[in-house]
């Protein structure tokens, strides 16, 4: 390993000396920064080739440099003979400027070490192409090594050579005197240029005139670099000591068959017996037969075998041969076209440009980013022919690795993103990025999609055409997944929602929907259910195609794994918004079916896991209580008991309100099914405390309302049957004609609090007339009841109804025989009323309790004072005359004035069953009253 290091850094450390050595005090590197040796070219390969860059515009270069250590050997006539023939040959390539002509970009400089000048960027020369590789470092670059030239590139190279040979010697009137390999420079783009003047002859004739071009005589003991290269050279140079612009067609004949034949030339020349190889060599090319050329293209077989003729009127000129048929290939005429370029029009470009694809696909990679790309991307500068030129790019850059688009492509995409106008070519250029958008987020950086890509596609989105929205809307699913998720939550979600609602277009709107759906996989969970869901109420049309895009998202929010919509959302939001959709007039059976198979779908999971939930909690309370049960004193005992009885209340009331307005004929039904049911012992006990409580204030003295001195109860037991019985003899002018009371009515201690939310009027029955079995004139403050006055309600019946039970008829099994006892009264006797007894000092004790009246009680009284208990002493002036004229029916039942007051109807307060009477039919009513 260490080795390795060492031999590295020895590698290194000698490729820079040589750099520093070889330009070391050159005045060229003052402007330019000379980087690695790349190649090597001119005659004899004596240029060593350096890539570089210019320090002020940091533009590559390419550095030729010819180090005057070679020439150490010579003599130092000798040295300048060489050193004038290099300074020749660079000062006449530097006047001369042509496409086919290798361009100089800074003129020749001597210093003490070496020449320099600079050119257009190089790959390397046709030589090295070609495997000599002299001159060149020892560690050659692997695209030196691997590069192999396509039939394409040889087919145009040498029509390149063939067209920079007609310029010289047609327009110039010059001819070269070593067309060459070595001669011949490959630039960066793979165009082959033509350099090394340095034995070039020009006419000396008047242009007007036939050229005439003085040859010299071919000397041996010059150095090598002061003649040309005898291998490529025509026979007339040394045999007859004449040139002509044959002589270059015949140079170019033979580089034609090196480069067929892996850089070899047609003969070998013996430089020490020149004229003895060279007469040999024109013996053998007149005796030149097709067998000799097997190695070259049949196409241009004959061609060359021409080029090599001895006489040299009968080679082509340099203009024949870049018409024959051999350079038609479709390939090598693009690649001319393209060299071209600038002459064209914009109307012949766009017609080149739309053919482009089909030749692209047939030139090998490359060609096409070496030679074409750069002429592409060169175009992008008139934006005319921006929407021509793109397609053709973004093809090549489909070819192209991640690392060549990035260097060489999307530098030059970076204004092309930002185009807006002319408006027709940015919308184009929308349409096309759109269409390529993959692989542009595939191969683009991040930081770049960020900053060039995602805003075009924003601009595409809230652009005017609508072709560019929906085709924008199209592809977005496409790629979806890369793009990174704050971008997409925060800047691509609300413009697809801005498009859908703001539109005219239906186009638009549905595919706003369809794409929304298709990405609903890349979010999460929470800003679908809130930012999605919520955004699809808010859509106005209601055309078929748009309600479909609705289902589709709640269809695939509520199945897919990641996302689901939870039971709450299902109940509040997403199914009292879908049902109104589903009967939509324009849907048809098929829309119907599947807007409400996925309704009852929600319904079912709705309706699973609530009940799946409720199941849990009943199981968990039942636990509870079984713990408390076990731990709880005798008073949480009795709580409970309290809360059963006021839950009882609360249930009964429930059912009364439902079943209010039934006939009399269905709550007689409802009595009759009621079944006497036993009484718990802390109930009996309770009860037994009620009654005691209850003759205690019996007999007690009537208090005054300024004495609030309490009085001590006096303990006495006495029946509650014989006090009720003592005090029948003042109801005895009624025959018994009114319901009887169950046997199971009992006096249960009830909170007022309860029943006062349900009611808003509360009344004052202190100050109310009512007869009843404990004092004819007694009076109870009720504060608890807000509930109108009914005459069908009996408030005394039963305490855990409290004033809203409904009787059950037949007397008590307590009072068995009161109805016996009751005598009518004579007709035309009035009955006494005695003056009321405040006792409101005894709602401390009691609270909202009622003692329990019977009805057969009341019912011994006369109709009008048995309404006129029930009605208050001041009437409002609204209702006062309805209630005051209130008559009774036939069977005891008042009939109202004010029959279409739904308050003052007494059927809107159907009594309940009393809640200590829990038979089993009772039950089974209840249930269908509540399923």
């Amino acid at each position: 390993m260490e080795s390795m290091l060492n031999k590295l850094k020895s590698t290194v450390t000698k490729v820079t000396a040589d750099v520093t050595s070889a330009v070391m005090g050159n005045p060229v590197t003052r402007e330019f920064d000379v980087g690695r040796h790349i190649a090597s070219g001119g005659n004899g390969l004596a240029w060593k080739i350096f890539n570089g860059t210019k320090k002020s515009t940091k533009q590559e270069v390419a550095v030729f440099v010819f180090d005057k250590k070679l020439i150490d050997k010579y003599q130092k006539f000798e040295k300048d003979q060489i050193i004038d023939s290099l300074k020749r040959g660079v000062q006449q390539l530097t006047r001369l400027r042509h496409p086919r002509l290798l361009t100089v970009q800074h003129p020749l400089e001597e210093s003490r070490d070496c020449l320099a000048f600079c050119t257009e960027p190089v790959f390397a020369s046709l030589a090295n192409v070609l495997g000599n590789l002299e001159n060149l470092p020892s560690t050659v670059s692997t695209d030196m090594k691997d590069y192999k030239l396509y039939d394409v590139e040889t087919k145009y190279g040498l029509l390149q050579v063939s067209e920079g040979l007609s310029f010289l010697h047609s327009s110039v009137k010059m001819v070269h005197g070593n067309i060459t390999p070595e001669n011949i420079i490959l630039n960066k783009n793979g165009a082959w240029k033509i350099m090394g003047f340095d034995f070039c002859v020009s006419s000396t004739n008047p242009s007007e005139q036939e050229p005439k071009f003085p040859c010299k005589e071919w000397d041996p003991n010059l150095p090598s670099l002061c003649l040309p290269n005898p291998e490529y050279l025509a026979p007339e140079y040394i045999l007859s000591v004449s040139c002509e612009t044959a002589s270059d067609m015949y140079s170019l004949g033979t580089v034609i068959y090196a480069v067929f034949n892996k850089g070899k030339p047609i003969f070998e020349v013996n430089k020490q017996d020149i004229y003895k190889s060279f007469s040999r060599q024109l013996d053998q090319l007149s005796r030149l037969g097709s067998s000799s050329l097997t190695s070259i293209p049949e196409e241009v077989r004959e061609h060359v075998k021409l080029l090599l003729n001895v006489t040299p009127t009968v080679r082509p000129d340099a203009d024949q041969m870049t018409k024959i048929p051999f350079f038609d290939d479709v390939g090598a005429v693009t690649l001319q076209y393209f060299d071209t370029l600038f002459q064209r029009d914009n109307l012949q470009k766009s017609q080149f440009f739309k053919g482009l694809p089909k030749v692209l696909s047939k030139l090998p990679k490359r060609v096409i980013v070496q030679r074409i790309l750069p002429c592409l991307t060169s175009e992008f500068v008139n934006p005319d022919m921006v929407p021509f030129v793109l397609p053709n790019v973004l093809l090549i850059a489909e070819e192209c690795t991640k690392e060549e688009y990035v260097k060489l492509i999307l530098p030059e995409l970076g204004p092309v993103f930002k185009q807006q106008e002319p408006i027709q070519a940015s919308n184009m250029i929308l349409l096309i990025f759109l269409q390529k958008m993959d692989l542009l987020l595939t191969k683009t950086p991040p930081d770049e999609i960020k900053n060039s890509v995602l805003p075009m596609v924003y601009r595409a989105l809230e652009a005017p055409s609508i072709q560019i929205q929906e085709l924008c809307l199209n592809i977005i699913p496409t790629f979806a997944n890369l793009i990174d998720y704050p971008s997409m939550k925060n800047a691509l979600i609300p413009r697809i929602k801005n498009a859908c609602l703001q539109t005219s277009s239906l186009a638009v709107r549905v595919n706003s929907l369809v794409c929304l759906g298709k990405i609903l996989e890349y979010l999460d969970k929470w800003f679908v259910l809130d930012d999605i869901l919520p955004f699809l109420q808010q859509i106005p049309s209601k055309e078929p195609a748009v309600l479909m895009g609705i289902l589709g998202i709640y269809k695939c929010t509520f199945t897919h794994k990641k996302l689901g919509i939870t039971k709450e959302q299902l109940a509040g939001k997403v199914l009292p918004h879908l049902i109104p959709l589903s009967i939509e007039n324009n849907l048809n059976l098929n829309q119907f079916n599947s807007f409400i198979s996925v309704i009852k779908e929600m319904l079912s999971r709705l309706e699973s896991e609530h009940k799946t939930k409720l199941e849990q909690l009943h199981i968990m309370q039942e636990q509870q209580k079984s713990l408390d049960l076990g731990n709880a004193s005798e008073e949480s005992k009795v709580a409970n008991i309290g809360n059963q009885q006021i839950d009882k209340v609360f249930n009964n009331i429930g059912a009364d309100l439902l079943t209010g307005g039934e006939s009399e004929n269905k709550d007689d039904t409802l009595q009759n099914k009621h079944k006497k049911v036993s009484l718990t012992l802390e109930e009996k006990q309770k009860l037994a405390k009620e009654q005691e409580q209850a003759q205690k204030l019996k007999s007690q003295q009537p208090l005054k309302p300024q004495v609030h001195t309490p009085v001590a109860p006096v303990k006495q037991t006495k029946d509650l049957t014989d006090t009720l019985m003592d005090n029948m003899s003042s109801l005895t002018s009624l025959s018994v004609g009114t319901p009887k009371l169950p046997a199971s009515s009992s006096f249960t201690s009830v909170p007022s609090s309860g029943l006062g939310m349900l009611f808003s009027t509360p009344i004052d029955n202190t100050k109310r007339n009512l007869t009843n079995g404990l004092n004819a004139n007694m009076g109870f403050q009720t504060s608890g009841f807000g509930m109108p006055v009914n005459p069908n309600q009996n408030f005394f019946s039963h305490s855990s109804t409290a004033g809203a039970t409904k009787m059950a008829a037949g007397p008590p099994a307590a009072f068995t025989g009161l109805a016996d006892l009751s005598v009518p009264l004579a007709a035309g006797v009035k009955q006494t009323q005695q003056r009321p007894t405040d006792m409101s000092a005894l709602n401390n004790l009691f609270g909202p309790q009622k003692p329990k009246v019977s009805m057969n009680q009341l019912s011994q009284q006369k109709p009008n004072q048995w309404l006129n208990q029930f009605a208050p002493p001041q009437v409002s002036p609204g209702m006062g005359s309805a209630v005051m004229g209130t008559q009774m029916n036939m069977v005891g039942q008042p009939a109202f004035g004010m029959q279409g007051n739904p308050f003052f109807n007494p059927q809107n307060f159907a009594q309940p069953p009393t809640t200590m009477t829990n038979s089993s039919s009772g039950s089974n009513d209840l249930k269908d009253l509540f399923g």
